[in-house]
């Protein structure tokens, strides 16, 4: 979380912001609810990170129907070979974003074999065969369904980043794979995207093989090799075609000392570093919502994007950090809890905590598929968590705030410069079940409010930075989003919106995620168990104007 440091003789902006309980079932205050004030502290002088546009990312995977854990099967037809292209919500769903980056990769990648325009063999998808790594044989990619997929892709304004198969021509050997990498069929596939004028945003290389690895794994320095390896096939290839992919690798998790020796032999290989998190446990641990209502095992994760940061401010890479992939819980997440509203806390407060150590894209795990995807396997209706990222692309803009919040710890506050727009938008998360937050918000002396004694409001703004916003009756009002379960039931996969049930229409269009407008000079009312996104929009600070 953003810290806010105060300095002598800096005046402090109050402004007293919030919303009637009266305006929203959702909002209503129970009879055994408290109610406490808090503020939110936002230093408006400079960004502390800056994010991509298109922060919000999320993964396609390999996994067939047979993929199962725990006794559970939740893949379904999900996968990158067989789900289905023509579902009109699933295409809604991507066209919303526009656009919406989506990594295409996951376990099975290692395993994937191309096919090529000059080989007749057969290609045969993937087999169960729990004898040999990942529990599934070899399975191939149809260049018929890479041009399905890539149509598909460019249908709906994606941006792809496609995760290549590192393990060829590697040997396994006590748990470690050795050797160089064969790098022929991915070449072959490179080769043949190209010439379709197929578009990529990035190529990677290789899951979850940097430092212990899962399944297996691959030194740093052949890591830093096989890359270099990749890059300069793709500078060959892609000769004479602008933008050039991006270099993007390892897509796993993170370890200290083997991601400093990555990063310190790749300075002019790679554009960006990916690592993955399941910081929850496995998506059988029955303790999965306590850890996401703690606000201690949330913090716990940000010493990794710490470390991280620090690893490439200290080194002479170019290189961006991004999370390539984030399920929360591993082995394909958790039924009712990874796919319903409660997923909303951990999901947007990890966007938040990233995007202040300068993470610059986040990858969601999954966009369909298992028990953590964006939609739902069978049906492609969007689950909660769909929403709270389509509301996140739309309203957070790149320049993230120094922000701290004092009252309670039970909520997570942040807050970027807004996106396309005038203003702020201060997201808020209230993970307590009883307590109602009433929040003011204080800010540095980029823009004052003086409340004299007869009642009336002197507004003063540095030259050039006059405060801008909707009027409600000649006075300034916000834009308030306030996201919460249907019948409060924290394993619902109905997400309301201001006490509205959002789902998709006859049609199958994504609804319309539309705002209150409430009075500026009251605080934010976040209910218990609910999300906040709040866009101020008159006011207007330095670090967003500069």
């Amino acid at each position: 979380m953003g810290q806010f440091n105060f300095q002598k003789g800096v005046c402090i902006l109050v402004l007293f912001i919030s919303l009637r309980c009266n305006m929203l079932d959702a909002s209503g205050a129970d009879d055994d609810e408290v109610v406490i004030q808090g503020r939110v502290f936002i230093d408006g002088r400079s960004a502390i990170a800056k994010i991509d546009s298109d922060f919000v990312c999320a993964t396609m995977d390999w996994w067939p129907p047979e993929k199962c854990d725990y006794g559970t099967c939740s893949w379904g037809h999900a996968s990158l070979l067989n789900v289905d292209l023509n579902n009109k919500i699933f295409q809604n769903a991507i066209k919303a974003f526009s656009p919406l980056k989506i990594r295409l990769g996951g376990t099975l990648q290692d395993k994937v074999v191309y096919q090529t325009e000059n080989n007749p063999k057969p290609c045969v998808g993937f087999t169960k065969n729990t004898s040999v790594l990942f529990g599934f044989n070899d399975g191939c990619l149809p260049l018929s369904r890479w041009d399905q997929l890539s149509n598909f892709f460019r249908d709906t304004g994606a941006e792809i980043i496609f995760g290549l198969n590192a393990l060829a021509g590697k040997t396994v050997v006590s748990g470690s794979a050795v050797g160089p990498w064969d790098s022929a069929n991915a070449e072959s596939l490179i080769r043949y995207t190209v010439k379709k004028n197929y578009t990529m945003y990035a190529w990677e290389l290789g899951n979850e093989l940097s430092g212990s690895g899962v399944g297996t794994k691959v030194a740093a320095s052949q890591y830093a090799f096989d890359t270099m390896t990749l890059k300069n096939i793709v500078q060959e290839i892609y000769e004479g075609v602008e933008p050039k992919p991006r270099i993007i690798a390892p897509g796993g998790f993170f370890d200290a000392n083997w991601f400093k020796e990555f990063i310190d032999k790749t300075p002019e290989t790679l554009d960006i570093i990916t690592h993955h998190i399941y910081n929850l446990g496995p998506g059988v641990d029955q303790h999965l919502v306590e850890k996401i209502l703690d606000p201690s095992y949330l913090d716990g994760e940000a010493d990794t994007f710490k470390q991280l940061q620090n690893i490439l401010k200290t080194s002479i890479t170019s290189a961006s950090a991004w999370v390539g992939e984030a399920g929360g819980a591993y082995n394909s997440g958790h039924n009712l809890v990874t796919n319903a509203f409660v997923f909303s806390f951990w999901y947007l407060d990890q966007l938040g905590m990233s995007s202040v150590y300068n993470t610059k894209t986040y990858c969601r795990q999954t966009l369909i598929g298992g028990n953590y995807g964006l939609l739902n396997t069978t049906t492609f209706e969007p689950n909660p968590d769909y929403y709270s990222a389509l509301l996140w692309h739309r309203l957070m803009g790149r320049k993230v705030l120094s922000t701290n919040f004092t009252g309670t710890k039970k909520i997570r506050a942040y807050a970027h410069c807004a996106k396309e727009s005038k203003g702020i938008t201060l997201l808020l998360i209230n993970l307590d079940n009883t307590t109602r937050v009433e929040v003011n918000l204080s800010l540095n002396n980029t823009w004052i409010v003086h409340k004299l004694k007869s009642g009336h409001h002197h507004h003063h703004w540095r030259k050039g930075y006059r405060p801008r916003g909707s009027m409600i009756g000649g006075i300034n009002s916000r834009e308030e989003y306030h996201l919460t379960a249907k019948n409060r039931n924290l394993h619902s996969q109905v997400m309301m919106l201001n006490g509205n049930e959002l789902t998709v229409d006859a049609n199958d269009a994504i609804p319309p995620l539309e705002p209150v407008h409430v009075n500026s000079s009251e605080p934010i009312s976040v209910a218990p168990y609910s999300i906040v996104f709040a866009h101020l929009p008159h006011l207007t600070l330095y670090a967003c104007s500069n």
